[in-house]
């Protein structure tokens, strides 16, 4: 058998369900967390000297100075000859359909004049980004688009990508991306040190506002340290999807975008949610045909064997149920039971509605960024957009007489706290 196949509301369909919204902590484990911070912290106390001994050790590339390691950025025209066929077009293609739908995401600050109260939300970009591009078996453009573009959007001055440098210096479709998008501050580096020297800086490189974008289990982990030194947008654990489907869903369809997502990570989760066991028997043996047609399938047949499942439910509002639960970073409905209840799923990082719209469409060309929240974060995590890239303040003024109107009222609050200093300095704003 290629997935298991377990019953909701079974021993041992409970079992399976909880150890499901429980991957993240097999995802970044103690262990680790324990190692990471070493890196971390060997690069916040001891800067380039540090970052360079860690770039020769894990990221296997001499380095003398950690200037170095900034990458000379790419010239579009000189790359065109060495691209694969098509990549440009497809490319260009993809950066209209991301700005198209994150640019009404942009929005000016308020005022507000209330009887001599004047308030104002002030809205600003942040100054200077990090953005991490993974790199690990293959480099990902895409990545560029989904962080990039948002980030570009919100008006941030500064957007700082860190890639491994294998990745930059052996694909010419990443090093043209970053090109097309103007992306002229880049450094060769991966792993926790690049997450620490972003967030710390070094003697060479300035430290950053906020870094986003996926990357590996070392990347989270160091994510997850440095956060609140630095802001971040979430710790995405390796990718997964649940297919919620009924007996009208096509099962070669259904196989296929649990493979697209499995292919990614042996950690991913693939997951099929059905009242239909004898659907969930097909799609178990298109997953076996399927896998037997790619060239290297060894990545998703791991990914299958760990957190592949058929999820075998009553009905459709038990699935629905089951969905919620898990919180998936996408959630894709096929047939027309499931598509009918696409205006209730609301716990999932995106939601694909209809056999026609596989994720991966979500991943390159839909529009939306495909830095989602995973692991059960789509509970309360969203997707990244333009509003990460920015932070709100706001000010505020009261004319003379509008503060002698509401003083008496502030203080009244602030006795019924016990706060004697805040009363006062509200009362002394009283007109005589």
């Amino acid at each position: 058998m290629t997935m298991r196949r377990v019953k909701v509301g079974s021993r041992k369909g409970e079992r399976e369900l909880s150890r499901l919204v429980g991957r993240a902590r097999r995802v970044v484990d103690t262990k680790t967390l324990r190692r990471a911070s070493k890196i971390v912290n060997q690069v916040r106390r001891h800067g380039d000297r540090a970052l360079a001994e860690l770039v020769r050790e894990l990221d296997g590339v001499e380095v003398g100075e950690v200037s170095s390691l900034r990458c000379q950025p790419g010239r579009v025209g000189e790359l065109e000859g060495v691209l694969p066929p098509n990549f440009v077009e497809a490319l260009e293609r993809a950066i209209q359909s991301v700005d198209e739908f994150h640019a009404p995401q942009v929005r000016a600050g308020y005022e507000l004049d209330r009887d001599g109260v004047w308030l104002e939300e002030r809205r600003a970009p942040l100054r200077r980004v990090g953005v991490y591009i993974p790199g690990g078996r293959f480099p990902y453009p895409s990545t560029v688009l989904m962080t990039v573009i948002p980030a570009r959007l919100a008006g941030v001055e500064e957007i700082v990508v860190a890639t491994p440098p294998r990745a930059y210096a052996e694909s010419a479709a990443l090093r043209y991306t970053l090109a097309a998008l103007d992306v002229r501050e880049i450094w060769g580096m991966g792993g926790a040190q690049a997450v620490a020297a972003l967030a710390y800086g070094t003697e060479s490189i300035r430290r950053v506002d906020k870094i986003v974008g996926p990357g590996n289990v070392w990347v989270n982990a160091a994510k997850k340290i440095v956060a609140g030194d630095v802001a971040i947008d979430g710790v995405p654990g390796p990718t997964e999807i649940v297919v919620f489907a009924d007996g009208s869903a096509d099962p070669s369809l259904v196989a296929a975008d649990l493979l697209a997502q499995a292919e990614h990570d042996p950690m991913a989760a693939a997951i099929l949610v059905t009242p239909e066991p004898a659907l969930a028997k097909a799609v178990d043996e298109e997953l076996a045909a399927q896998l037997g047609e790619l060239s290297a399938p060894a990545v998703a047949r791991e990914a299958i064997k760990r957190f592949g499942v058929a999820l075998i439910v009553e009905d459709l509002e038990e699935g629905l149920r089951v969905a919620e639960v898990i919180a998936p970073e996408h959630l894709q409905l096929m047939g027309e039971g499931p598509e009918s209840l696409s205006h209730r799923a609301h716990a999932a990082g995106a939601v694909l509605v209809g056999s026609a719209t596989t994720a991966v469409f979500g991943d390159y060309v839909a529009g939306p960024s495909h830095v989602l929240p995973t692991c059960g974060s789509a509970r309360f995590a969203s997707s990244l957009g333009v509003e990460d890239f920015v932070r709100r303040s706001h000010c505020i003024r009261f004319s003379r007489e509008a503060a002698s109107d509401w003083s008496e009222t502030a203080a009244t609050l602030a006795d019924v706290e016990g706060l004697e200093a805040h009363a006062a300095a509200a009362r002394r704003r009283r007109s005589p």
